[in-house]
């Protein structure tokens, strides 16, 4: 028996979004708490804990984005096409972000303020737009003879929108539990504080999602509560409250580390919630992986790139994260 192909190139892809919403999504979600921190000294101490690794943070962007153009064409060029303002938006406020972030260091006392509100409109403007993309996924594009066939503002819907509030929420619960982690004093304080309401939106935020997909499509309904399936995905959304209420208690508690692996949990669990709700399609509501596939030629070369790419990119993260671990002190870090 062959190797399905399209699969394991679905499962890489997914790996790599995966990684960028964990490592990207705390990095986001220091420039969303910005506005919630007064002084300067804080808000340096904040951004010194991702600027040995921000940068490497997006390495999984391109990644899935160059992956799905490999292996998944048809995908691209719709979802591309669908999405192509949200997108930009995106990549606008990554950019923006991005020179706040070198500006906001070298500005004079006059500027720095501008640089800080850049820093964090950049933030916001590119996690809603993920947000925005990621719901007008969800609601499926109309495709006619494999091409987009909407309209260019058909990713405006009240669904989509919420998305985008809910992943805002998401990124700031994993900004406020990595600096839980990587600072101490009264900026710790402050963000225990921060972490305990944005935890409970976001649960809400996820069950609004939960229960707004299912309704809306009928398919979702359908894979959700039908049997067994409805006894195999059953531990997804058991563990949503279990890993909210140990977050919460650990965020009322002295521990530094496992608010922040608690709220990775709950990013997950609602990342597998979303891949049981549209599996098998890459274009949804009904383009699968194997239709949207690259020639078997294709995803058979690729892979043999990707394979040897990944290992790389695991390795030289994972060592900058050891390299810098531990507490990052006012006064200390990137210049």
């Amino acid at each position: 028996m062959g190797i399905d192909l399209p699969l394991l190139w679905a499962l890489i892809i997914g790996f790599g979004l995966m990684m960028y919403v964990i490592m990207d999504g705390f990095d986001l979600g220091i420039g969303i708490l910005f506005p919630f921190v007064s002084t300067r000294e804080d808000r340096d101490t904040m951004v010194n804990t991702v600027a040995p690794v921000w940068d490497g943070n997006e390495t999984w962007l391109a990644f899935g984005g160059a992956g799905l153009l490999a292996a998944f064409p048809l995908a691209y060029s719709v979802i591309l096409s669908a999405l192509y303002l949200p997108l930009v938006l995106m990549l606008a406020g990554l950019i923006w972000r991005g020179v706040a972030f070198e500006f906001r260091f070298k500005a004079d006392e006059a500027h720095k303020p501008f640089w800080d509100k850049a820093f964090a409109w950049g933030s916001y403007i590119a996690t809603i737009s993920q947000g925005v993309a990621l719901g007008a996924f969800i609601n499926g594009f109309e495709v006619r003879e494999r091409t987009y066939a909407g309209g260019l503002f058909d990713w405006v819907t009240p669904f989509s929108l919420f998305a985008g509030v809910g992943l805002l929420l998401a990124y700031a619960l994993l900004g406020a539990t990595w600096l839980v982690m990587k600072t101490e004093g009264e900026l710790q304080r402050r963000m225990r504080e921060l972490a305990r309401p944005i935890t409970l939106g976001l649960v809400v935020a996820i069950a609004v999602v939960s229960l707004w997909t299912p309704s809306a499509h009928a398919d979702v309904a359908a894979r959700w509560f039908s049997l067994p399936n409805l006894l195999f995905f059953a531990p997804v959304p058991v563990l949503v409250p279990l890993a909210t209420v140990t977050l919460l208690r650990t965020l009322a508690g002295n521990s530094h580390a496992a608010p922040f692996l608690l709220a990775l949990l709950l990013i997950f669990l609602g990342y597998t919630g979303l891949a049981i709700s549209l599996w098998p399609n890459i274009i949804p509501p009904a383009v699968s992986i194997w239709e949207a596939a690259a020639p078997p030629q294709t995803l058979g070369f690729t892979l043999v790139g990707a394979l040897f790419v990944i290992p790389f990119i695991l390795v030289y993260t994972a060592w900058s994260y050891y390299v810098f671990r531990g507490k990052v002190r006012a006064g200390e870090g990137y210049h």
